[in-house]
């Protein structure tokens, strides 16, 4: 049986200076860092990371938001604001995340597991194929696709636990939401969340 960390959305459009800001998110992204850094191969048999890469995801864009179903332009594919914070993305470079998938092209995908790899293999597929049985999810943000891949792992048939000191939330109310959502699908949850 293995464990698999899952990595979500730690790209600078969420992040201090992007486009859809979450307060914390540079922070966290350091954290995630160096959990990676230290925890692959001990903790982790495999790490994986996702990434929102919209290129025309219709409503999810819109000139007036409701930061629920739709949101500014942001990580849009080829563009800065797509790419993983530079806090995180030496993990990526130096070889320490084993995959990334990509999610939300034409679509307002919010999980993890409608994202494809380069090789268009699903992320419950990839952890299938490696025999992973338990998923940790950490990343930005919590009460939005954090929320979103967690409960879509546990649907997938996976026993998934999020880490609240490896993930930073948009709204007070809403991380709460979502974590009586985590209790009510059998997510596991661990630590404190980080105060801003």
């Amino acid at each position: 049986m293995s464990r698999g960390l899952i990595v979500v959305d730690v790209q600078n459009d969420f992040c201090e200076g992007g486009s859809v800001p979450v307060a914390g998110g540079a922070r966290i992204a350091t954290a995630i860092a160096d959990l990676v850094r230290e925890s692959r191969g001990r903790d982790y048999q495999y790490v994986v990371a996702t990434r929102d890469h919209h290129i025309d995801p219709g409503s999810h864009f819109s000139d007036h938001p409701d930061f629920q179903d739709s949101f500014p332009v942001h990580c849009v594919a080829g563009e800065e604001g797509g790419e993983f914070h530079p806090h995180f993305a030496p993990a990526v470079t130096g070889g320490h995340v084993d995959a990334v998938f990509f999610k939300g092209a034409h679509s307002a995908s919010k999980s993890g597991f409608e994202g494809a790899d380069t090789q268009g293999t699903s992320l419950a597929d990839w952890l299938r194929a490696r025999g992973v049985e338990d998923v940790d999810v950490v990343g930005i943000a919590t009460d939005h696709c954090v929320r979103a891949t967690a409960l879509d792992a546990v649907a997938a048939g996976f026993r998934a636990r999020v880490r609240l000191d490896y993930s930073v939330g948009v709204a007070p109310h809403t991380t709460a939401a979502a974590l009586d959502d985590f209790r009510q699908a059998g997510v596991a949850v661990s630590g404190e969340a980080p105060t801003s």
